[in-house]
C-alpha cells in the first residue's frame, strides 16, 4: 500500500476513476428522469456525490484495482472491477436505506448507476488496453517510430512472429519498426498482426518493393530442411539474419525479441526435441545423491545442470581440472542454490583418491564422463589414454562395489565401434570391462554410445569459427569424411534415460540421425558468417589425421542391436565376458603402458579388441 501511494500513477487513475463514478451517478439520475431532473434532485445529488465518490474509490482501492497497469488489463482485472462496483454498490444502498429509508431516492437510479458506474470504469480499462495493443495504439505506436529504428521483416506470421511484434511496438528503446510479415501460409497473406500486414512468401524477400534493415526468423519451432531454406533465402539478401531461441531455450516457453541470437549451425542440422519419460527419471534421480566425473566438461557440466532438474539429494563434482571445476561449481550453486553440492579436485588415475572421494560422497548413482577424447593427441600419447581412460574406469567402477553404488553409467562414444585409434580402443575395454562385471556385484553398469557432440571442447565448429574470423581458409581433412552429430542438451537427456533404463551389462545407442559431410558443415558456418565459400574463405584439405576415419560407425555387424520404449535410443545386450580375464589382460596393458612404448601398448589392446585396427 506505502509503494502504491508513492507511485504519482495512481493519483492519475484516482482522478480518472473520480470522474467516472460521478459521471455514472449523475447520468443515472439523467436517465431515471429523462433529462428532467428537478432543483432539489440536483442540490441532492451534489450533497451525496463527494461522500459516493469517496467510499466507491475505497472500495476501488480494496479491491486492487490500482495494482495493475490498464494497458494490461486482463479479464481477471475486469473480474475485480465488477466486485468492486458490485461492493460499492451495494453500501451505497444500504447507508442511503439505513439514513434515509430510500425517502426522496430512486431506487431505478441505484441500479443504473451500478450498471454505468461497470460500464465506465471498466470501458476505460479495456479502451486503453485496446488502444496500446491493438489497431488503435499500433497506428500510433507505428507512427511514432524514429526515423532511426532499424527496419524489421519478420518470417512466421504464428505465435512467436506476434509476440515479437507487441514487444517491439511496446519497447520503444528497441529501436525496431516492424516492416512486415513473410508466410507460407495461403491462409495468412493479406491479414494483419497488431497493424503489421503479411506482405509476401518466404520465397518473395528478394522482390520486395520496400527496403529493409534486418530479418527476424520468427519460426521457435523450425529444424532442418526448413530452416536450411529460410537461411537460403536470407543469405540472398545480404542483410542480417536472427533467430528467437528454440521454445526449449526459454523459460516458461516466453519468447522475447531481446532473446534474438544469430542462427547457429545447430539450427540448420535440425535436431528433434529430446522427449524424456520423466517419471522413470525421476523415480530414478530423485532424493539420490549423483556423482559425476568429468563435472566440468562439455557433457559432464550439462548432465549436471540436467540431472538437478529432477531434485537429487546431492550433487558430486568431480574433476581434475580446477578452473572447469570452479566454474561447473559456481553454476550449479546460482541456478540450484537448494541442492548441496560437494567438489573434488580428484584424478580418476589414483586409486587412492578416488576410494576416499567414494567414501566421502558415497554416491547412489555415478556418470562416468571423465576421459580423453582428442584423437590424434591420444595416437600420440597412449599411455595417458590407457591410463585415464581404461585404468581411470576401473578405479572407478571397483569403488563403486565398493561403496554400494546402485547404478554406474559410462559415457562412451562411436568411435569405440571398430576402433582405428587408442581413443575408441580404449574406450570398448572400459565398456567390455563394465559388462563383465554385471553379476558380480548388486551395482547396474551400463554404457551409453554416441557420436560428436555440436559445441563441445575440440569440435570442428568452434575451430571453424576461429579460422574464419582470423580470415584463414578453413581446414578439413577429406572430402568424403562424415560424422554423426548432437547437441550437448540432447546428449546429456539421452545419457539421463538410458541410464535410467540399464538392467545392467547394456550398451545403449544414441540415435544420431543422419550422418553429415563435414565439408557441407564448414561451407554452412561460412554462410552464416555472411561469406561465400570458396569464395571470401576457402576450404583446404589437410589429409586424415592419425587414428581418423572416413566414416564413424554406432553398431558393429553382429553386435545385435533391439529398440527400447525410447524412440531415440536402442540398445545392445551383448555376453558379459569374462571378467577374471579381462581384469587380467587390463592390468598386462597397464604394465605394458608403463614401458611407455606405443607400439606394444597398440599390440595389447588389439589382443583385448581383435576388431581395432592399429594404424
Amino acid at each position: 500500500m506505502k509503494k502504491l501511494i508513492q507511485n504519482k500513477h495512481f493519483y492519475y487513475m484516482l482522478l480518472i476513476d473520480a470522474a467516472l463514478v460521478a459521471a455514472s451517478y449523475i447520468c443515472a439520475y439523467l436517465l431515471r428522469y429523462e433529462g428532467q431532473l428537478p432543483d432539489f434532485e440536483w442540490r441532492r445529488i451534489i450533497h451525496i456525490l463527494p461522500y459516493l465518490v469517496a467510499m466507491k474509490l475505497l472500495c476501488f482501492t480494496l479491491f486492487g484495482l490500482y495494482r495493475g497497469m490498464w494497458r494490461y488489463t486482463s479479464l481477471e482485472d475486469m473480474k475485480n472491477v465488477l466486485k468492486a462496483t458490485v461492493v460499492s454498490s451495494l453500501i451505497l444502498v444500504l447507508a442511503v436505506l439505513y439514513i434515509y429509508h430510500f425517502r426522496g431516492y430512486s431506487r431505478a437510479a441505484f441500479i443504473i448507476d451500478w450498471l454505468l458506474t461497470l460500464l465506465f470504469v471498466g470501458g476505460v480499462r479495456i479502451g486503453v488496453r485496446l488502444a496500446l495493443t491493438n489497431n488503435i495504439g499500433t497506428f500510433w505506436l507505428l507512427a511514432k517510430k524514429g526515423k532511426q529504428d532499424k527496419r524489421l521483416l519478420i518470417i512466421g506470421a504464428g505465435a512467436a512472429g506476434e509476440k515479437a511484434v507487441r514487444e517491439i511496438l511496446e519497447n520503444p528503446g528497441l529501436k525496431l519498426h516492424p516492416l512486415g510479415f513473410l508466410d507460407d501460409d495461403p491462409i495468412k497473406q493479406g491479414k494483419a498482426i497488431h497493424g503489421v500486414a503479411v506482405i509476401g512468401k518466404v520465397e518473395d524477400i528478394g522482390t520486395l518493393p520496400e527496403d529493409f534493415d534486418e530479418i527476424l526468423i520468427a519460426i521457435p519451432s523450425a529444424r532442418g530442411e526448413q530452416m536450411r531454406r529460410i537461411v537460403r533465402f536470407c543469405e540472398g539478401t545480404g542483410k542480417r539474419f536472427r533467430t528467437m531461441p528454440s521454445i526449449g531455450e526459454l523459460i516458461d516457453g516466453k519468447v522475447s525479441v531481446k532473446a534474438l541470437r544469430e542462427v547457429r549451425i545447430e539450427d540448420i542440422l535440425g535436431r528433434e526435441e529430446v522427449h524424456l519419460e520423466r517419471e522413470l527419471l525421476r523415480v530414478s534421480y530423485e532424493g539420490k545423491r549423483i556423482l559425476i566425473t568429468g563435472a566440468g566438461g562439455s557433457i559432464g557440466s550439462e548432465l549436471v545442470r540436467q540431472v538437478c532438474q529432477f531434485h537429487p539429494a546431492g550433487v558430486g563434482l568431480l574433476d581434475f581440472s580446477e578452473f572447469n571445476l570452479f566454474q561447473i561449481e559456481m553454476t550449479q550453486r546460482q541456478y540450484f542454490p537448494h541442492i548441496p553440492v560437494e567438489t573434488y579436485l580428484t584424478d580418476i588415475r589414483d586409486p587412492a583418491a578416488v576410494r576416499i572421494t567414494m567414501e566421502s560422497f558415497r554416491p547412489e548413482v555415478v556418470f562416468h564422463a571423465a576421459a580423453y577424447k582428442h584423437v590424434p593427441l591420444q595416437e600420440l600419447h597412449p599411455r595417458e589414454t590407457i591410463y585415464n581412460n581404461v585404468a581411470g574406469t576401473r578405479n572407478l567402477a571397483s569403488t563403486a562395489i565398493a561403496a554400494g553404488v546402485e547404478r554406474f553409467v559410462l559415457v562412451s562414444t562411436d568411435k569405440a565401434v571398430r576402433p582405428t585409434n587408442v581413443m575408441g580402443a580404449a574406450k570398448r575395454v572400459a565398456e567390455m570391462y563394465l559388462a563383465s562385471l554385471t553379476g558380480h556385484s548388486m551395482t547396474c553398469f551400463v554404457s551409453v554410445r554416441f557420436g560428436n557432440v555440436l559445441g563441445s571442447s575440440g569440435s570442428v565448429v568452434p575451430i571453424f569459427q576461429q579460422q574464419i574470423s582470423q580470415g584463414k581458409p578453413v581446414t578439413v581433412t577429406h572430402p568424403e569424411v562424415t560424422r554423426y552429430f548432437m547437441s550437448i542438451p540432447e546428449a546429456a537427456q539421452l545419457i539421463l534415460q538410458a541410464g535410467a533404463m540399464g538392467q545392467g551389462g547394456e550398451i545403449f545407442i544414441l540415435d544420431m540421425g543422419k550422418p553429415v559431410k563435414i565439408v557441407d558443415m564448414a561451407r554452412e558456418v561460412i554462410r552464416l558468417h555472411g561469406l561465400e565459400p570458396d569464395r571470401d574463405i576457402p576450404i583446404e584439405y589437410i589429409g586424415l589425421r592419425p587414428g581418423e576415419k572416413l566414416y564413424e560407425e554406432l553398431i558393429t555387424v553382429g553386435e545385435g542391436i533391439m529398440p527400447t520404449s525410447h524412440e531415440k535410443i536402442k540398445v545392445i545386450k551383448g555376453g558379459q565376458g569374462d571378467f577374471k580375464l579381462l581384469n587380467d589382460q587390463i592390468t598386462a596393458l597397464i604394465t605394458v603402458a608403463d614401458s611407455y612404448n606405443d607400439k606394444a601398448i597398440k599390440e595389447k589392446l588389439h589382443g583385448i579388441v581383435p576388431e581395432y585396427t592399429p594404424q
